[in-house]
């Protein structure tokens, strides 16, 4: 057993899954910093979906695996289970080409598929209406995890393994000496560890710029709502309905959940580490075009109205590749960041993941190619300076 002390800044999923898995390990001492309520980000403002049909080796890998973790989660944590519907995946005939060219990829890790034309869609889930030329990547350990149960099964399973959760304290600065980081500065005056495990998304550059580090990572601004209960269930999986430019599932108590992309946004920018996502705000008619949008794909959608809506930020690298690992150049810093519109899908793995950097210094899935140090410092600077909508990011979901 390590007598090691480790810092997670950022209760979201990621880091909740960082110091399960530190202290499933038995890693020391672990302790969570949160300037709010634990899950109070993007990660309670989530859709929730997973498919594990990714578009990068090490992505098709670490989402493998993170599909067994969520079954595994569900044996282990009280009060929460993994919804596994499966995942549809949608495409029209110009997308189609350019997923169609993984499929060999997928075959080779073992990750399953099925091909379906709409049809076979449609006679599969009759509550689904498609055109005829969209084409269906169905993946069958897909589903979806509902946020309002996983994030307190967790926190509740992270308190039974001890870990410290420290909710209301807000992180203003790295300590850094003789080159490493070795600790955290609060409000109420510094705390010292072994490792930081910085988890915090859309406040990344505005915590790393105290020790020089920045990343090239922008935010956008997207919304989520949640219908109040249809007058029956509708029998679907976890939809990502690309060509309508968003996603559907089913959601608790006969609900339906579903979030659409403003591609014409502008990123937001995050200056001030004091910034809650409650200051967010969707455009104006955005709901009443996701209602008539959605309802073209799923006909039940017209028979009920939005009931909630939630407004959060999603986090892309320059590259649409997630951001995990150890900053080289700063040993005792590791990053977990940028997981596109899918941290909530990959969280059960990329916890795994730091934790292993931490204590072991090497991963048992290659994900080299996510590493904080791969982009040239003149590179990141200039994507930082510029600013860019949300089109002019990689598009990827879940």
């Amino acid at each position: 057993m390590s007598r090691a002390t480790v810092i997670i800044v950022g209760g979201g999923v990621t880091g909740l899954s960082a110091a399960y898995h530190l202290a499933r390990r038995r890693f020391g001492r672990v302790i969570v910093l949160d300037k709010g309520p634990v899950g109070d980000g993007s990660s309670s403002r989530a859709a929730g979906i997973i498919t594990g049909l990714l578009w990068s080796e090490p992505g098709v890998l670490a989402r493998k695996k993170a599909l067994a973790l969520y079954r595994e989660l569900s044996e282990e944590l009280d009060g929460y289970r993994f919804q596994d519907v499966g995942c549809l995946n949608l495409f029209d005939p110009l997308s189609w080409p350019e997923r169609e060219r993984l499929l060999p990829l997928y075959e080779r890790l073992g990750a399953p598929f099925e091909i379906l034309d709409a049809p076979e869609m449609r006679r599969r889930w009759p509550a689904l209406h498609l055109p005829d030329d969209i084409i269906g990547l169905y993946d069958p350990l897909g589903g979806y995890s509902e946020p309002h149960e996983y994030i307190p099964a967790l926190v509740q399973r992270l308190h039974q393994l001890g870990v410290e959760i420290r909710e209301g304290v807000q992180v203003e600065g790295l300590l850094e000496r003789g080159g490493r980081v070795y600790g955290v500065w609060t409000a109420s005056g510094p705390i010292e560890s072994d490792a930081v495990v910085c988890t915090v998304y859309a406040w990344t550059n505005v915590l790393l710029r105290s020790v020089g580090v920045q990343l090239p990572v922008k935010s956008f601004v997207h919304q989520r709502y949640v219908t109040r209960p249809l007058a029956a269930p509708v029998a679907i999986p976890a939809i990502n309905a690309n060509p309508y430019g968003g996603y559907i599932r089913p959601a608790h108590g006969g609900r339906l959940l579903a979030g659409m992309e403003t591609a014409d946004r502008e990123e937001y920018r995050v200056s001030d580490a004091a910034f809650h996502m409650s200051a967010l705000s969707a455009p104006a008619g955005i709901a009443d075009e996701m209602h008539r949008r959605f309802s073209n794909l799923v006909p039940a959608l017209a028979t009920t109205t939005w009931e909630s809506e939630k407004v959060g930020l999603l986090t892309f690298a320059s590259d649409g590749e997630p951001i995990l690992g150890p900053v080289s150049r700063l040993p005792g810093l590791f990053v977990g960041v940028a997981f596109h519109s899918g941290g909530f899908a990959y969280n059960p793995v990329t916890g795994m993941l730091l934790a292993e950097y931490v204590a072991d210094g090497r991963t048992s899935i290659d994900v080299s190619a996510f590493s904080p140090d791969r982009f040239d410092p003149a590179d990141v600077e200039a994507y930082l300076a510029k600013t860019v909508t949300q089109r002019d990011v990689v598009r990827r979901r879940h």
